[in-house]
């Protein structure tokens, strides 16, 4: 088969990380769902993930890259070709008011650092579950800021493996939007730029926004975090909960209680109940109030057979 000449062949330059094959991507997705990846390599450097990345690009193999897995929902029949997940590329560096962070590292454990080092600006992503990849190519913001508000720059590679960076004008960072995700860019690092704070303001302010997600959102339960983007001029949340949606759901996924905005994997559902929900709540949303709402979470993967 394919996929063994695949695992084949890159043994022989992947020494340091991990090639496994029909490998369950519920285990690297926040939600718990989804199927086999074909092949899914865990590099150890940018070398391995670069050559992981021409290999695919020469012999033609679909690749997908596979960040934190907050903001994906993978199809019950899981994704052919080759499936990378950079989540031991995740090194933090902080120098003076600068901070390098490559793109496995979670987006939190960078707000984290910089508090640590008595920084501030980057205290909205305390509570964001995602990468620094998945940050990046989103745009990723809570609580009035947003990556646009602090990124320098950033060091990419596209589908033929060649790297570059990019400087924060060349990113166009927009509303959960970028040049990353337009042309399918994958991050390898970002660079930061923040400002000396008050330790004891920056701490205060990370405890009250850390509460504030605790107390809204069903963090006690798989979620692929908010599922929809904001309409112009409406709060998709509000509109979720006006249709009398929460609670309800499809099989083993459910509207949440707590919070409307969020799908979450209540009862051992599988991709497709989780799926079918979210277009049970487009299609409510729009029957009642004309408003289509746009998903934010990304869906891949092949339909189970």
């Amino acid at each position: 088969m394919a996929k063994q000449q695949w695992l084949s062949d890159l043994q022989i330059t992947i020494t340091k990380g991990q090639l496994l094959l029909d490998e369950p991507l519920s285990a690297y997705t926040k939600t718990e769902l989804g199927g086999h990846a074909d092949l899914l390599v865990i590099p150890e450097t940018v070398e391995e993930m670069q050559k992981t990345v021409r290999y695919a690009y020469e012999n033609e193999i679909p690749l997908l890259l596979l960040g934190n897995g907050s903001n994906m929902v993978v199809r019950d029949g899981g994704v052919r070709g080759i499936v990378i997940h950079p989540v031991k590329l995740d090194t933090i560096l902080v120098e003076g008011t600068s901070v390098h962070a490559e793109a496995g590292a979670h987006i939190i454990a960078v707000s984290r650092a910089a508090a640590a080092a008595g920084l501030t600006g980057f205290e909205f992503a305390c509570g964001i579950p995602g990468s620094v990849g998945g940050a990046m190519a989103m745009n990723a913001g809570a609580y009035g800021g947003e990556i646009n508000d602090v990124i320098v720059q950033s060091t990419l590679m596209n589908r033929k493996g060649e790297i570059f960076i990019l400087s924060k004008e060349e990113l166009d960072l927009r509303y959960r939007k970028s040049i990353i995700a337009d042309e399918g860019y994958f991050v390898l690092s970002s660079d930061f730029e923040l400002i000396v704070g008050d330790r004891e303001s920056i701490d205060a302010k990370v405890a009250e926004l850390t509460f504030l997600r605790e107390s809204k959102q069903p963090l006690e339960y798989p979620s692929a975090g908010s599922v929809f983007k904001r309409p112009p001029g409406y709060y998709a949340g509000k509109l979720i909960q006006d249709s009398g949606l929460q609670g309800k759901g499809i099989g083993g996924a459910e509207v949440s209680t707590k919070h409307a905005g969020f799908i979450i994997n209540k009862n051992h559902a599988t991709a497709t109940d989780y799926i079918q929900t979210i277009e049970m709540v487009q299609a409510e949303v729009k029957k009642r109030f004309g408003i289509d709402l746009e998903r934010e979470v990304k869906i891949v993967g092949e339909h189970a057979e």
